[in-house]
């Protein structure tokens, strides 16, 4: 059998040690990873920033695990360190605050809509659009909103291709001639 032996210099300095020196420990953890990972997530919003959290907390456990007197105790003793850890790592949180005459408003980026003026143009649409007869809205929005060719919005409403083609072309015209529209252009 062989024995796989580290020669690292901070090994070689250091006296042997087990790497689990608290077997308990390890079943422990195994056994209530899940849970307390649930209860580590609870506390902050980010999963990678609950599993460091609740790594944190269980050096610290590992740290005091001779001093636990009572083990059925122990998920109260992590979910203490857990929230004292992460009332720390709050309370060491800074922010940096500058005061200064403007505010850093950003740019506006070209071409980038502002959502108010599109829901403005999406409601002055619509508004357009119910002024319409009823089968060219029809058409319309079977064209356009539901994104029917004109062969399968002619089978919907039991028309033929060249009426869809015509009414759409109609409708688009008045469409084109609204004022409230024209203001967008």
């Amino acid at each position: 059998m062989t024995t796989l032996v580290c020669t690292s210099a901070s090994a070689a300095a250091a006296p042997a040690r087990q790497t689990h020196a608290y077997p308990s420990f390890s079943s422990y953890v195994r056994a209530r990873q899940p849970i307390l990972l649930r209860t580590a997530r609870s506390l902050t919003a980010n999963p990678s920033d609950a599993e460091d959290l609740l790594q944190t907390a269980l050096a610290k456990t590992y740290v005091a695990w001779e001093r636990i007197e009572d083990h059925r105790a122990l998920d109260g003793y992590v979910r203490r360190a857990l929230l004292n850890t992460r009332t720390s790592q709050w309370r060491k949180r800074r922010v940096d605050e500058y005061v200064c005459d403007e505010l850093p408003e950003p740019e506006p980026v070209p071409g980038e809509d502002d959502p108010a003026e599109r829901q403005a143009l999406h409601d002055a649409m619509w508004r357009a659009i119910t002024k319409l007869p009823a089968r060219q809205r029809a058409m319309v929005v079977l064209r356009y909103y539901e994104d029917l060719s004109e062969a399968q919005t002619a089978e919907v409403l039991g028309v033929s291709v060249g009426t869809v083609k015509s009414a759409v072309s109609r409708a688009l015209g008045k469409l084109r001639e609204d004022p409230e529209l024209g203001l967008v252009r």
